[in-house]
This record gives structure tokens, sequence and C-alpha cells, in this order.
């Protein structure tokens, strides 16, 4: 056994258990004031698998969304971008099977009749309907499916579990299970006293995931009373710090989308949450950690993953310097399947850390895999083999790298690199 203490982790100042938030039921229905659905409408063949989502909000509410930055955009992306670009929205409505991607203008009107039927069904203004597809790319998609789906999920809407549910299975493709969560906690009110609140979403991902963002669609909802630059702010902070730092396998999508609803619902009569709020923190805190939920089970369900992967960089002389060292080894397909290999090959974590481009003293560097001490100072540490490969059947696994070059720390998540994910990618579209 080694001599050496393993690598001491920063700890993150604004966890959701800090501001006394934690899990709940409800996925993105757990907020008061949302309600969901998800059916078959005919996107997909297969009749027994739903297609369509639709979230909705009693009353237009605050929204905020980002979206991917490739720039072979998606024309529900370009749709939605518009629509929330005043701070407002009501209803969300996803299909998967199709992207509606490199579509042109056909694409385009297809997205927009879309959020004209949403908004005629629900009495609201189109402007007000956000749309979101993922699929295939380069194939038009049909309107047909939405003219029989909108009606009906609108009739299906409701705001309990099963149907948000129902909402995350309904935006799944490559993924192998529907992702959700919830939180739930106080916030200070204006006048000493405090209000229970909620945030909860769903997302959909499994390849193709890459910043900025991934191959992503994420619908999250929230009774705080946010204004729309809280909400903004929150929204951006929390996937600057999560979905921004998932990689399966390097590639960025068309369609990468995620939404935020503030209904409010859950404040006292008059009260607002603001950037300079003393509720603010809180209830960012709690974004984040609805977004860490989701991005930690968007690489754990990568493509014929059979591990999620945690890789935290220390000792970085900035953070673009911490971040491009952590990318570097979990993109790299020698450390992704030395992980599916079980093996504790840390040279490949050496490597990738050192072509990276990003100067540091390689006789300085530790590493640790799963808290086990492999590499100090450069050098290999002796370990016990038989104990590392018992730690390797593990679901999650670990590899934190000290740079000790500053004091700029990052964490990637990513997943190991099977056989399975060629076979997935390889017949993707038959």
């Amino acid at each position: 056994m080694s001599d050496f203490e393993p690598i001491e982790l920063p700890i993150a100042p604004d966890t959701p258990e800090a501001f006394g938030f934690a899990p709940c039921e409800g996925g993105v229905c757990a907020a008061a004031g949302v309600s969901a659905a998800g059916l078959h409408a005919g996107f997909r063949r297969d009749p027994n698998r739903r297609d369509m989502a639709l979230v909705v909000a009693d009353q237009t509410c605050v929204a905020a969304g980002t979206f991917t930055t490739n720039r072979f955009c998606a024309a529900p992306v370009i749709v939605s971008h518009e629509h929330v670009a005043d701070g407002r929205a009501r209803a969300v409505i996803l299909n998967s099977g199709n992207a509606n991607a490199a579509t042109g203008e056909p694409g385009l009107a297809t997205a927009r009749r879309t959020a004209d039927l949403v908004a005629a069904t629900l009495g609201c203004e189109p402007a007000d309907v956000l749309v979101a597809s993922t699929g295939v790319i380069g194939q038009e998609l049909s309107f047909g499916p939405f003219e029989t789906g909108v009606p009906t999920a609108a009739e299906a809407l409701a705001a309990t579990p099963e149907a948000a549910h129902d909402a995350a299975c309904a935006v799944m493709t490559t993924d192998t299970v529907p992702k959700e969560a919830s939180f739930v906690g106080k916030l200070p009110a204006s006048d000493g006293s405090a209000y229970e609140v909620h945030v909860g979403g769903f997302v959909k991902g499994s390849g193709m995931i890459q910043p900025n963002m991934a191959t992503m669609l994420c619908v999250m909802s929230t009774d705080a009373p946010l204004t729309s630059e809280a909400a903004h702010e929150a929204l951006l902070y929390a996937v600057k710090q999560t979905f921004n730092k998932v990689t399966v396998d390097s590639d960025t999508s068309t369609n990468d989308t995620a939404v935020l609803l503030a209904t409010g619902k859950a404040a006292p009569a008059g009260e607002s949450v603001g950037v300079d709020s003393a509720a603010f923190p809180a209830i960012s805190a709690a974004i984040k950690a609805v977004c860490g939920e989701l991005a930690r089970k968007i690489a754990a369900d990568g493509e014929g993953s059979t591990k999620l992967v945690t890789v935290n960089v220390l000792g970085a002389a900035s953070d673009a310097d911490a971040d491009t060292v952590a990318r570097a080894i979990a993109n790299s397909p020698l450390v992704k399947t030395a992980i599916f290999g079980h093996d504790a090959n840390w040279g490949r974590v050496a490597a990738a850390a050192g072509k990276c481009g990003v100067p540091f003293d390689q006789r300085a560097v530790d590493i640790d895999f799963m808290g086990v001490p492999v590499c100090r100072a450069g050098l290999t540490v002796p370990m016990d083999e038989d104990d590392m490969l018992r730690r390797f059947e593990a679901p999650e696994i670990d590899i934190t790298v000290d740079l000790h070059s500053g004091d700029a720390h990052t964490r990637v998540w990513t997943c190991d690199l099977t056989h399975d994910y060629v076979t997935i990618n390889g017949d993707y579209r038959t």
C-alpha cells in the first residue's frame, strides 16, 4: 500500500445542502404552476415509444434559455432563441426522432407552425412557445404528428411526477434511461420569513456530447419568483458549471437547448428574487444542483458506456488551463478504453494532459485513481493491482490530477469507451 495521502479535493461553496435544499420527487412538475405530458405522436415508427413532450406553465412566466454554439444550428433553436429573447414563455413543445436540422426554410416554417399550433391550443401568443427537436439531421420534419399530438397532449397535461416522467421519456433517442432531477428548499422573504420553493427538470443526452452544452434538450422549472435577469444569470451559471463540463465523444450537436421557466407560484404576493436579492445565491445553487444531477446522468448514459467517469484537475494556473487539461483527459480514447478495460494506466492520463498545450512541470504532477495515489511528482507510486481491479468494478470512476501550477481547478464528467459505442453509432439510421 502507498505511504502517500490522497489528493484533497476542494469543496464547492454553492452546494444545495449549504442552502438547505434537498432532492425531492416531481421532476419538471415539482414546481407549482407547471404541468407536462409525453405521448406517441407519430414521429417514430414504434407506437409504444413516446416521441413528443409538452411542458406548460399555468400562465406566461419568466423564462430563460441557452442554445447550441454549433453553426449548423437547427430550425427549432433559431425559433426558440427568437421567442425567449423577451424573457417570457408559457410552453415548451419537444419531439424526438427528427432533429429538424439542415432543413432550410421548410424546417423553419414547420417550427413556426408548431409554435402557432401550441399557442392556439393553449390560448397564448406564438412568441410564448418554445420548440425543440432531437433525432436524425437533414430530414424534413413532418408537421402531421403535431396536428394530432398537440391537442392530445394538451388534454393529457398533468402536474404529477408521472406526467413529468412521461415527458422525460418522450425526448429520449439513444438514451437508455430517462433523466430527471428535482430539489426543494426554502428562500428568505423580504419580511424575514421563509417560503418553500422547488426546482426540477429533465434532460435527454447520450451521444454527440461535447460542450458548449451537449447533445441535449433540457427543460427546467421553478416556482421561485425570479426576475428575467435572475433567471438568465442563474441558468447561464448553472450550464457553464455542469452541462458545459460533460463530454462523451467531443462532438457538438446542432440542437442543444436548455430552458428554464420560473412561475413564481410559491412566493408570497409581491415577492421577487433578483440577482442582488438575498435569496438569489440559494436558488442559483438549487438550479445548479438540478443541472449537475442531470449532467452526471448524461455522462453515465454515454452511448454504450459502463462507467461514469469524473475527471478532477487541481493546481492549474488558470481556469482555462484546468478545463483544457480535464477535457484532454476526458476525451482521450486511450484513457476511456483503459477504464473500460479496468486498467489503472496513469501513463495515459499523463500523456493526455501533456499533449494539450498547457504548460506545467511534469516533476510536480500528482495523479490519483479513485482516491488511490498512482503517481507522485511525476513518478510511479506502487499500488495493489488486485485492489485497483476491484475498485474498477464500481459504476463510478474518479481520476484526479494536481498540476501544482496554481490555484485553479475544475471537474469534467465523461464515460468509458466501449464496443457498443461503435455499434450504436454505426447503426444509428438503420
